[in-house]
């Protein structure tokens, strides 16, 4: 495929430009719709003449739809988008990092979209796109599938679509929840994603983070033991990785722990463990949920993360090589494979 990218360049230089930007248009209005010219060419930051102008050219070509409420992609513009994906990722670079990320951090996969999640949200709903289409290749009947909090998996869940082979499913929040923000908990996560694809779930009540004394209380529950089993025993496990800072400031730590963190200059965080620049744990909080010690088997475990101020962050939590599976972002792979020391 290079070689003929490097053909089509030969005979008319200015080629790759206009595919790259009718693809982006196409991908934005697939994002928004329906969305008017104005904002299109605010969020693509390009001039409005030149939307207008190569929207009556796609609308010409069947693959948009101008009506009243904005513009649509037609049923024709989302072949075409699914049929470029791969010789765009080409052109953009994206296998060769997704290659170079796969050596370097010895993992069964990694997929890599293009865009920065830091400067672009519409980048988080692209990397939810792709895990969905990555769980559903490797989805079965009857699985078990744990999942985290968090904004990046909400963007999972959005994504989710019905599937075929996945009505059998029985969704868990691999956790408690954060207290804070109920759309971004596991177990709103959970049951958005079990009701998309038609599938079963179970919840998990319980606070995150814990006291000691509360955590070996809870866990007698037979309830809560019944729960915790099942998420235990799981077939496929989904979560996020954050920063570790970000993580401990949202869960309220107490000073003398944020401090702790700060001290040992944790980067990245995951399951309620805080990771430094070597992948070394730090510090721990207890959580009713998966830990760690869990993820020791050959099950698939999805990390999903992006953002080039995520890099450090993702790098430290697979040093310990605990997930198999990557999604994130170009803005993290660049950073990631640029920075020698990560």
């Amino acid at each position: 495929m290079r070689e003929w990218i490097e053909l089509q360049k030969k005979l008319y230089p200015d080629v790759l430009d206009v595919i790259r930007l009718r693809y982006r248009l196409l991908h934005h209005v697939q994002l928004m719709e329906p969305v008017g010219r104005r904002t299109l060419a605010d969020n693509m930051e390009i001039a409005e003449r030149t939307v207008r102008s190569e929207v009556n050219f796609l609308q010409s070509q069947g693959m948009v739809q101008v009506t009243t409420k904005g513009l649509l992609l037609t049923k024709e513009g989302r072949h075409v988008l699914e049929d470029m994906a791969d010789y765009m990722k080409e052109l953009a670079g994206v296998q060769v990092l997704e290659t170079r990320l796969k050596e370097k951090l010895q993992l069964d996969e990694v997929i890599v979209v293009p865009g920065d999640s830091d400067s672009h949200d519409w980048v988080k709903r692209e990397m939810g796109k792709a895990c969905v289409t990555y769980m559903q290749s490797v989805s079965k009947r009857g699985q078990t599938i744990a999942v985290t909090g968090g904004t990046t998996m909400a963007a999972v869940a959005s994504q989710m679509t019905p599937y075929s082979g996945m009505e059998d499913s029985l969704f868990v929040p691999a956790r408690g929840g954060l207290g804070e923000r109920v759309e971004h908990q596991a177990n709103t996560i959970c049951v958005e994603m079990a009701r998309k694809v038609m599938g079963n779930y179970r919840l998990l009540y319980v606070p995150d983070p814990i006291s000691e004394q509360s955590y070996q209380t809870i866990i007698q529950e037979p309830s809560v033991k019944e729960v915790l089993g099942i998420i235990r025993s799981s077939d496929l496990i989904v979560h996020g990785i954050g920063d570790a800072i970000t993580m401990a400031e949202r869960r309220k730590t107490p000073d003398d722990q944020l401090e702790k963190i700060k001290h040992h200059h944790a980067v990245g965080e995951a399951f309620g463990y805080y990771f430094d620049q070597n992948g070394e744990v730090v510090h721990k909080v207890r959580t009713v949920g998966l830990q760690l010690e869990d993820l020791q088997t050959d099950r698939q475990v999805i990390a999903v993360a992006g953002g080039r101020s995520k890099a450090e962050a993702i790098a430290s939590y697979f040093r310990p090589g605990k997930s198999n599976v990557l999604i994130t972002d170009e803005g993290a792979a660049q950073e990631f494979i640029r920075d020698a020391s990560l």
